[in-house]
């Protein structure tokens, strides 16, 4: 299937889908983590056919309750609900005990160039490629403001990357008439992202936008990992196609310094907008 297919199936879906019928998964894996107060499980799962490869990722729960006998390091079988523009996760049955895969730093990551930066600290410069290939220097763009934002082209929830692209359309709508602001999508799935592929899932969709850029982190390991740690925001499981993340947006300054930070994917565009005025004045 064409991958600027399936980008534009997410928007329809993420915004236009009220009414659909909910479809249900069912889905294998082992439980990373619980968090009660937000009700999310975040769970090693199998390959869910027809929809996802295996991943570590975050269900959300309608209920608390859900959660109650689950423990980390559980294998469990549940369904996995589609419905609408919301998923959750319901009906957990533990089947015994898995194994959860290490993926711990290790102490090349402990050096402070991967040491997470603080509001008021400046960015490392980093070298990435662009849709063409050619390489890129964050640096290229000192000078102007930049909203950054991580992604993989391979992640299928609504509410988690294209979600982030979408509100990433919308900011870059706000501030067209703005020649100091970029807006940059930083791919960190080096294995599979290669700018070919990126250039075919989102080329023509920021083609008519001259401040909004996608970059691939292929043959750029270490520096999308000095620029996502740096950040605070984490991936894992690339080299093993089994890939966990969290999400996090940031505002660098013309000189790169860290200006403001939204992490997850719950920040609303319109609020950020604003922000984004008053951080830049």
């Amino acid at each position: 299937m064409n991958m600027r297919k399936v980008f534009y199936s997410y928007v329809c879906l993420f915004l236009f889908s009220c009414g659909v019928a909910e479809k249900s998964y069912s889905v294998k894996g082992v439980i990373h983590d619980i968090n009660i107060s937000e009700k999310l499980i975040i769970i090693d799962h199998d390959t869910i056919p027809d929809l996802m490869m295996p991943m570590i990722m975050p269900f959300t729960v309608k209920h608390v309750s859900q959660l109650d006998d689950l423990s980390i390091g559980d294998s469990v079988h549940f369904n996995f609900v589609w419905a609408d523009t919301f998923t959750y996760a319901r009906d957990f049955k533990i089947v015994g005990k898995g194994k959860l895969p290490d993926y711990e730093d290790n102490e090349f990551f402990e050096d402070d160039e991967y040491s997470e930066r603080k509001i008021g600290e400046i960015i490392d410069d980093v070298t990435l490629l662009d849709l063409e290939g050619s390489e890129v220097k964050l640096s290229n763009s000192d000078g102007n403001y930049r909203f950054i934002s991580f992604i993989f082209t391979r992640c299928p929830m609504p509410n988690m990357c294209p979600a982030v692209l979408i509100k990433n359309n919308y900011l870059v709508q706000s501030f067209s008439d703005r020649d100091d602001i970029d807006l940059i999508i930083v791919s960190f799935d080096y294995k599979y992202d290669t700018p070919t592929v990126l250039n075919e899932f989102y080329g023509p969709t920021i083609a008519d936008h001259k401040n909004w850029h996608v970059w691939s982190s292929t043959g750029k390991v270490s520096d999308v990992y000095r620029l996502t740690k740096q950040v605070g925001c984490e991936f894992w499981g690339v080299d093993e196609n089994n890939i966990g993340h969290n999400l996090r947006s940031v505002l660098l300054g013309p000189d790169r310094k860290i200006l403001g930070i939204w992490p997850g994917t719950d920040w609303k565009a319109g609020e950020v907008k604003n922000a984004i005025q008053v951080l830049i004045q």
